[in-house]
């Protein structure tokens, strides 16, 4: 048959074959001439697109999608700046191991070097903080290596992969014939393993002989849906458990196993330690923190995580799930009264709990005002419902939230992660909602945070997606003017870190959400109330003391 006569099909509409073939139901774009018959294309294979306001935001909603749904997200930006505005999105899903593809367009292939409009080496820059970067050389091929991005995903622990795309290639078009679009689910192979059998059996031996085991659930958990093979595993050789990152909720509160203000105490007088799905980072103190007399046991899902910054009694590379199982199944039989023999161990821990409690109690229920921190993230703690997915995005507003906050449910605790990256908190709760509109949203954020994104509430307000959002507003980046105060002294920890006295309840009602201003700890509560009737976007301006820091925070080992 003639080249002529034959059904043809553009790059744009290819790579929507494609990421409808991964199950992507929506992309995040800011739009580019670049970039449109990627539009075009989906379309017409009915994948909604997202218009957002500043590429970064497009970049942490993919990141923010793939942590709720367990599915890739997917952005897609224009060339230039457009793709460098997206680079510390896609940074954050690198460090938080979080399955994104961001799509960037280029200049034609016919202008390479030539210094065609908004030309930029972007996959240069993006190999160091992606699983995957590659330009499309052909039209026939972007179906193909979107697959093939998406592939590259979920090689060891997931991560985000880069395609950019020359604009001739997704503007030409070619028969369908010459074009390869893979088929749904016949690209990818299964990336769960169990471990290594021997290690399963010697890690099931140590949980059934430990005199005083604890065991941190981490984000790896919640990555691989392992929350039933954790918990199963925990109530059954009854095991103290620690969460941390988005393996919060994997325990309700109130569950004789949930721990949480205990950790330090724990991992200094345990005999045994199952760290799983974390690395030994700053937040583990690279793993100085764990006492040097216990057996330390690591399971990750990659293999160059296991053991690294700290010596490891035994280390287990599979999916956290599939793991915890295996080790569950080999002692059956075998627990023989060990489990029982612990209820001291818990005991002493859960009055360490208590004694935790006891200390920070009176700020908790602090009346005073400017408001304490703690009293603002006590009140969210009690205000939020199973259903409630939260939200952190701040310094210290959420280091004190981060020991007062407890999800009731799995899956329903989202940060940045690693990196640190403010700024997160409105791409999160677009993805969030729009993955999971039966479920609340509530976001807490710092006022430097919302700076970063917050013109975004705009989009939350155009797509009707009602959140409940808290503004702790010190005027201050507090978490660095600490650091400054600690080493430079009184009269320099003003220097670069103070913000306006900013009414973010306003900024709300301008861009047609709800908003509400808090001086009095008792109107707190009922301010979430009526954000939580309203229906709208919301944001409750919560003045907190600029002079409050959290123990996180002065604990940093940088201020040391």
């Amino acid at each position: 048959m003639p080249e002529d006569s034959q059904e043809l099909i553009s790059g744009g509409h290819l790579v929507a074959k494609a990421l409808k073939a991964e199950g992507v139901e929506r992309i995040y774009t800011l739009c580019g001439g670049h970039i449109i018959d990627i539009y075009d294309g989906c379309v017409d294979e009915g994948i909604e697109v997202v218009d957002v306001r500043h590429e970064q935001v497009a970049a942490h909603a993919a990141d923010g999608y793939a942590r709720i749904t367990g599915k890739p997200g997917c952005a897609v930006v224009t060339a230039g700046p457009g793709t460098t505005d997206a680079v510390t999105g896609v940074a954050n899903a690198f460090r938080a191991e979080s399955s994104m593809l961001l799509i960037g367009g280029q200049g034609a292939h016919s202008q390479h070097k030539m210094g065609s409009l908004q030309d930029l080496p972007h996959v240069e820059m993006m190999s160091p903080i992606s699983k995957f970067a590659a330009t499309v050389p052909d039209t026939a091929r972007a179906a193909d290596m979107v697959s093939m991005a998406f592939r590259e995903c979920y090689h060891g622990a997931p991560g985000p992969s880069f395609l950019e795309i020359p604009r001739d290639v997704l503007d030409a078009k070619v028969p369908v014939s010459k074009a390869r679009v893979p088929e749904a689910a016949q690209y990818r192979a299964s990336t769960r393993t169990a471990g290594d059998p021997a290690a399963v059996e010697k890690l099931a031996d140590l949980l059934v002989h430990a005199e005083k085991p604890a065991i941190l659930l981490g984000s790896q958990v919640w990555t691989t849906r392992a929350t039933d093979d954790a918990v199963e595993l925990v109530r059954t050789f009854n095991v103290p458990a620690y969460m941390d990152g988005a393996g919060r909720g994997t325990l309700p509160p109130g569950d004789p196993h949930h721990f949480q203000l205990s950790r330090r105490y724990a991992f200094a007088n345990a005999d045994l330690i199952v760290i799983v799905g974390t690395p030994f980072d700053f937040r583990m103190g690279y793993g100085k923190r764990l006492s040097a007399d216990a057996t330390v046991v690591q399971i990750d899902l990659d293999y160059r995580t296991v053991g690294k910054n700290r010596d490891i009694g035994l280390g287990i590379v599979g999916d956290a799930g599939m793991v915890l199982k295996a080790v569950t199944e080999a002692a059956s039989g075998r627990i023989n009264g060990g489990a029982v023999k612990r209820k001291a161990w818990l005991e002493e821990l859960r009055a360490a709990e208590q004694t935790a409690i006891e200390k920070r109690l009176p700020s908790l229920k602090s009346d005073s005002s400017p408001i304490h921190p703690y009293r603002l993230v006590s009140e969210i703690n009690d205000f939020l419902t199973e259903d409630s997915i939260y939200i952190g995005d701040g310094g210290d507003i959420v280091t004190f939230s981060g020991q007062v906050v407890q999800p009731r449910s799995p899956g329903h605790w989202m940060d940045p992660g690693p990196l640190g990256t403010l700024g997160v908190g409105v791409p999160f709760v677009l993805a969030a909602k729009q993955a999971r509109p039966d479920k609340e949203v509530v976001a807490l954020f710092g006022d430097g945070a919302f700076s970063l994104t917050g013109w975004d509430f705009e989009t939350l307000v155009r797509y009707n997606l009602p959140f409940v959002g808290i503004v702790g507003n010190n005027s201050s980046m507090n978490q660095i003017r600490y650091g400054q105060k600690a080493k430079h002294g009184d009269e320099r920890e003003r220097v670069g870190n103070t913000l306006g006295n900013v009414h973010y309840d306003k900024f709300a009602q301008m861009l047609g959400g709800y908003g509400e201003e808090i001086r009095d700890p008792a109107d707190i509560t009922p301010a979430l109330q009526r954000a939580r009737e309203s229906g709208l976007p919301s944001l409750i301006n919560v003045w907190v003391d600029p002079d409050a820091y959290a123990p996180g925070t002065m604990n940093q080992t940088m201020y040391k």
